[in-house]
């Protein structure tokens, strides 16, 4: 009887560091430095409302992907879809996942707020000034249209690990991670802010939400694409009339991890559920709702 009551008394205790060490194993979330602040907003009210541990990194949307096709991580943030090198990736890596759309994102075209002479730039001239042959070659305003005044430009944007960098670089340039290489580059958008604001030439862009954090220290600039100059904002994306910089932001999760780990599938239908308000409020674009619906039913 002692022998039956141990060997029950052990399997209980097992059972129980088990499901301890499971509520303690956190969410691990890395990746775009765009979505990060969604993420960040929903890991932080999952916390408050009792949901458990989260840890959100941002190494970049390229970087994120490294980490989570060797299943390092649970969930990545990307600001622009996955690479075919990267479905190899996961693929090599036995890493199984499931996309899903979280908010509408504009990037952001920012001068220092010293410079008089920017109403607006065209999508050529922001071609002119980033494409590879650009490098060292338009280095002054002045080269970049009659009537500027040849004041050197600083250029800062986001560093090659970035879906921002990717994705400006392919809607402005025409081909992804084809850019001048001598500017200020950074995967931290905070340190893209601060180059510009701190240069009188300077010129960077990065994520709508990091311009509004910082509208009092650094300007915005109008893109004109086919039609008139337009300003990026919450109306503007969602109407498509900000063409080309805006995008959709999205999550990529593990399916074994939501399989295998319930805070991971609990944090994600939480996400889903709360990011329409969450985005917003940091200062994203909501998907209409029926998305979110339609990425509760995929999980």
């Amino acid at each position: 009887m002692k022998r039956i009551f141990f060997a029950f008394f052990l399997t209980m205790s097992l059972v129980a560091c088990s499901k301890s060490a499971l509520a303690a194993d956190p969410v691990k979330v890395d990746g775009s430095s765009t979505v990060f602040p969604i993420t960040e907003a929903v890991a932080e009210e999952f916390g408050k409302s009792g949901g458990g541990k989260v840890i959100v990194g941002i190494s970049g949307t390229g970087g994120g992907f490294k980490r989570f096709c060797r299943g390092e991580t649970d969930i990545s943030d990307a600001s622009r879809p996955i690479k075919q090198k990267e479905i190899d990736a996961c693929r090599e890596g036995g890493v199984e996942y499931i996309e899903l759309p979280v908010a509408y994102d504009g990037l952001a075209v920012v001068i220092n707020p010293q410079n008089s002479w920017v109403d607006y730039l065209t999508v050529a001239e922001l071609k002119k000034i980033w494409e590879p042959d650009a490098q060292g070659v338009i280095t002054k305003w002045s080269q970049v249209r009659s009537g500027f005044p040849a004041q050197e430009i600083q250029l800062f944007g986001p560093g090659t690990d970035s879906g921002t960098f990717d994705y400006f670089t392919e809607v402005i340039n025409g081909k992804a991670a084809s850019s001048r290489g001598d500017y200020t580059a950074s995967e931290d958008d905070n340190v893209l802010v601060e180059g510009v604001a701190s240069s009188k030439g300077g010129l960077g862009y990065f994520g709508l939400a990091y311009y509004e954090e910082n509208s009092g220290r650094v300007k915005i600039v109008p893109v004109k694409g086919k039609g008139a100059a337009v300003v990026p904002s919450r109306d503007t994306v969602l109407n498509g009339t900000y063409t080309p910089l805006s995008r959709p932001l999205f999550i990529y999760v593990n399916k074994d991890s939501l399989k295998t780990k319930p805070l991971v599938a609990k944090f994600v239908r939480y996400y889903l559920e709360n990011a329409p308000t969450l985005s917003e409020e940091v200062g994203y674009v909501a998907l209409p709702q029926s998305e979110y619906e339609a990425g509760l039913n995929k999980i």
